[in-house]
């Protein structure tokens, strides 16, 4: 079982971005920066980045027939993913609109297009692709009763890893399997809802915990992050760095962390290298060319 250190299985989208001065209220235009089109969404944002670390990945998605679609082929291509899993489609590629303002914060509204269609069905046809995977690493852009199939469908031996974003509430089955749930404060306070009586993240990170998760990691961008599991809660450093645009460090926190405990690293241990994954992914525009290689985390 050790084809792939990393299965993604997850979303795939064009990313169409406006760089502006601010965000315009309801009702206003603003004028922004030229238009820059990137391939993005989160399944295909995590394969590249493990993929650029060295990782043997291997994304499960679905794009349209369309430039989209394509141009998304030929990044995980050219990133050295292996494409096998991915179906060409039954809708358009999904879109996701972002805007980035000077700070490098960004806003996100997605088009889920052939996201939305990736199926259970689909899920239980790669199942060779499962069985050959260490880790197996999800996100909330594709249906949640697929994710469900997904915790199903896991080798004996193998590691869950979600990122529930975007947030919404989680069965207890999927809670079960993740080792860990990866969530940033706002994907915390969502998925704690009337639980979130606290505004310290080692307090989100305990409740969390209880909630079924064999372990969790909170994010907190330029504070770090912490990891907890039944050995305790403990902070992970920052890397300081001058942020240029934050799309996809989450992305590439989240594929660095499951590579590394693909390799048999502690969650501290990926936790930490996973920090200098995305802080060297925010000194940089875009997505999947942001992301670094194991030699450029390592100058660090």
């Amino acid at each position: 079982m050790d084809d792939y250190d990393l299965l993604v299985v997850g979303s795939a989208n064009a990313d169409l971005v406006i760089g502006l001065e601010r965000r315009p209220g309801a009702g206003e235009t603003v004028l922004g920066s030229d238009l820059a089109v990137h391939p993005g969404g989160k399944g295909a944002n995590q394969a590249v980045a493990a993929a650029r670390l060295g990782a043997r990945t291997a994304l499960l998605a679905r794009v349209g027939d369309d430039a989209y679609g394509r141009l998304l082929l030929d990044s995980q291509r050219q990133a050295g993913v292996d494409t096998v899993g991915v179906l060409v489609g039954g809708a358009p590629t999904g879109v996701a609109l972002i805007t980035v303002d000077p700070s490098g914060d960004n806003s996100i509204v997605v088009s889920p297009g052939a996201n939305a269609r990736l199926a259970p069905g689909d899920v239980r046809v790669a199942a060779s692709l499962f069985q050959a995977s260490r880790v197996v690493s999800v996100q909330l852009e594709i249906p949640l009763e697929t994710v469900v199939e997904v915790v199903r469908n896991l080798a004996e031996g193998s590691r869950f890893v979600l990122n529930p974003s975007p947030p919404r509430p989680l069965p207890s089955q999927v809670l079960a399997a993740c080792d860990p749930l990866i969530v940033n404060e706002h994907e915390a306070k969502v998925i704690l809802g009337d639980a979130c009586v606290s505004e310290e993240p080692e307090d989100w990170a305990r409740i969390l915990l209880a909630k079924g998760p064999r372990s969790v990691v909170v994010t907190l961008g330029a504070e770090g992050a912490l990891v907890a599991s039944a050995e305790g809660v403990s902070r992970v450093p920052s890397v300081k760095v001058a942020a240029v645009d934050t799309t996809g460090a989450g992305d590439a926190f989240t594929a660095a962390l499951a590579y590394r405990l693909s390799a048999g690293a502690s969650l501290s241990e990926a936790a930490a290298y996973a920090a200098r994954v995305g802080a060297a992914a925010v000194t940089k525009q875009g997505a999947q060319v942001s992301f670094p290689t194991a030699s450029e985390v390592e100058a660090l």
